[in-house]
C-alpha cells in the first residue's frame, strides 16, 4: 500500500537566517514559522509545500492551481 504526505502550499513572507534558516509562511490569512533549510534558494513572494513545520519546494505547475482551490473552498 502506498503512503502519502499532506503538504500544504502557502507563500513566504519573511525569511531569518540563522543556524537553521527559518522563515514565515502565510496560508491564505493564516501564518507559520517554518523550517526553510530544504528550500535554500526560496524567499519571500515563493509559494513552498509544508509539512510537518519544514518547507519542501512545490511542483510549479500545480501550485497555483492548489492555492486557487483552496482559496475558493474557504470563501464558501
Amino acid at each position: 500500500m502506498a503512503r502519502m504526505c499532506l503538504g500544504v502550499p502557502g507563500r513566504i513572507t519573511a525569511v531569518e537566517d540563522g543556524l537553521v534558516r527559518m522563515g514565515t509562511v502565510d496560508f491564505d490569512g493564516s501564518s507559520l514559522e517554518v523550517c526553510l533549510a530544504y528550500v535554500p534558494e526560496a524567499g519571500p513572494g515563493d509559494y513552498v509545500l509544508v509539512h510537518a513545520g519544514f518547507a519542501a519546494p512545490p511542483p510549479q505547475d500545480l501550485i497555483e492551481q492548489t492555492v486557487s482551490l483552496l482559496s475558493s473552498s474557504s470563501r464558501s
